[in-house]
């Protein structure tokens, strides 16, 4: 298992693995040929980045047995899913600021997601683990008001699409059964989501084979898996959010 990061020191962009001392900085390319550089780096003096560079972000909609059932809608017999536009992706610390031209509801949604490392086009199920790098934690923020405020059209790619609506990190994780992972979101100190990734209607596995029959997915794409029970508003005039997946971060 490996938890890689991308920072920038000084004015250099770079990345890494995480280890109980530091940064092993890496050279070549994340999601190609890399091999250690040999330095090291403290934490205290980086910044972390976005560990990704998303040329599409894909968000799926009702992904869980357990919401659909408390939403009483009918599970999707194919993953149901929208673009957020690649400016939504923000680093884990990111202070995500109100829309000025929006004024309504505010909607926090922790998420695990998927982060492609190869070019992969029609891949099947059996393979899919092999086009996936790894895992991190995402919050996939939406801007809810604007979703029905137009009744001939729902506007999932606005409500979903402002800048920074897509923080995550801080590290991706390679070498992990999602499967046997927990989603915890913490809202102003208060745990507001607790559920299980086993309880995914699509696994990460289908999810990437089936999306890659829709679109190819490059290096670096993130698969947004959804979310469960326990979604909620942000009503604070500052809110501190925290996703904490056991094994990720």
């Amino acid at each position: 298992m490996s938890h890689w990061v991308r920072f920038r020191h000084r004015d250099t962009v770079g990345f890494g693995t995480v280890t109980p001392s530091g940064i092993d900085v890496h050279e070549g390319k994340l999601f190609g040929k890399s091999h250690p550089s040999g330095r090291r780096l403290a934490l205290s003096d980086v910044e972390l980045l976005a560990p990704a560079e998303p040329s599409k972000i894909i968000a799926l909609w009702n992904n869980f047995h357990a919401l659909a059932a408390k939403l009483n809608v009918r599970e999707p017999d194919e993953p149901l899913y929208l673009l957020k536009a690649p400016t939504t992706a923000a680093a884990p610390n990111t202070v995500v600021r109100r829309p000025v031209s929006y004024d309504g509801k505010i909607v926090y949604e922790g998420e695990l997601a998927i982060v492609i490392g190869r070019t992969c086009s029609e891949v099947p199920v059996d393979q899919a683990d092999d086009f996936i790098f790894g895992y991190t934690c995402v919050n996939d923020i939406t801007a809810s008001d604007i979703i029905g405020k137009d009744a001939s059209f729902a506007q999932w790619a606005r409500a979903k699409g402002y800048d920074s609506f897509c923080p995550f990190g801080p590290v991706i994780t390679s070498a992990i059964d999602p499967a046997k992972l927990v989603v915890r979101t913490i809202l102003n100190g208060a745990e507001r989501q607790n559920y299980p990734i086993s309880d995914m209607i699509f696994s990460s596995q289908q999810l990437v084979s089936r999306i890659s029959h829709d679109m190819t997915l490059l290096p670096g794409d993130l698969i947004c898996c959804g979310t469960s029970i326990g979604v909620g508003v942000m009503k604070e005039p500052i809110n501190a959010v925290t996703f904490a997946i056991d094994g990720i971060g």
